[in-house]
């Protein structure tokens, strides 16, 4: 999920903007939060750079953060400056919530348990794995086409894991 934010982040600059005083800055990086469950309490270790990352380097490096979170081995460098978070309360079993904007971050994207459910396919109904994707956002900065789109991308990708991870 994480490749995928970034990937429609690059199509929807506003989730990983911020407003500064009176001006609005589009950052040209992605510092992506991942919420971790520790036993003191969630954290958010951030990724720098994760745009300028492969598939792998993402995945292989929030495993290290998650780890070190539960280990209580971060340093407060690395729970400060994200750009945008993820946050998954499908891990404690949530299907639906509304994730909690971190100020000055624009966006925070929840994901929510996976579920077998029925869906219509054609004429026919068939149960398949389905997770709720929810955005939280700053309206001041991104507005809701711009929100829906950007779910509708981060859907696409992670329905099509092939296309993000050969960058296609």
């Amino acid at each position: 999920c994480a490749k995928a934010c970034i990937v429609a982040r690059n199509e929807i600059p506003a989730v990983n903007a911020m407003i500064d005083g009176d001006d609005m800055v589009y950052r040209n990086y992605v510092d992506l939060g991942v919420a971790v469950g520790t036993d003191q309490g969630l954290v958010v270790p951030v990724l720098r750079n994760a745009d300028g990352k492969s598939f792998a380097d993402i995945e292989k490096q929030i495993g290290d953060l998650g780890r070190r979170a539960r280990n209580g081995e971060l340093s407060i460098d690395e729970l400060t400056g994200g750009s945008f978070t993820i946050t998954n309360g499908g891990g404690y079993g949530s299907l639906m919530s509304t994730p909690i904007l971190n100020p000055p971050q624009s966006g925070i994207l929840g994901m929510h348990k996976i579920q077998p459910r029925p869906m219509a396919i054609g004429n026919s109904v068939e149960v398949r794995p389905m997770m709720y994707l929810a955005l939280s956002y700053d309206h001041r900065i991104i507005d809701g086409s711009e929100a829906v789109t950007f779910l509708v991308r981060v859907k696409e990708c992670i329905e099509d894991p092939e296309s993000i991870l050969l960058d296609i």
